[in-house]
């Protein structure tokens, strides 16, 4: 099963990499797929690069839906 998540991000890089927000924890990912996100944008990340920019609503429901999973439960 593949996971791709939503992540803020909250500063561009050099050699289109960016550092994105995952609920706190901050990442350095790739936005060659996605060269148009910019800062406070969504973006659905998998594996180390985003896929897709996602309307700020809809992160904000799918994270809440992950912010309520048992901890330690198959996603």
């Amino acid at each position: 099963m593949c996971l791709a998540i939503p992540a803020r991000v909250v500063a561009l890089q050099e050699d289109q990499q960016a550092l994105v927000d995952l609920s706190g924890v901050r990442k350095s990912i790739s936005i060659a797929l996605v060269p148009q996100a910019q800062v406070d944008d969504y973006v659905i990340v998998h594996v180390g690069h985003a896929i897709g920019l996602l309307d700020p609503e809809e992160a904000q429901r799918t994270l809440a839906l992950f912010a309520e999973l048992p901890a330690g439960s198959p996603a």
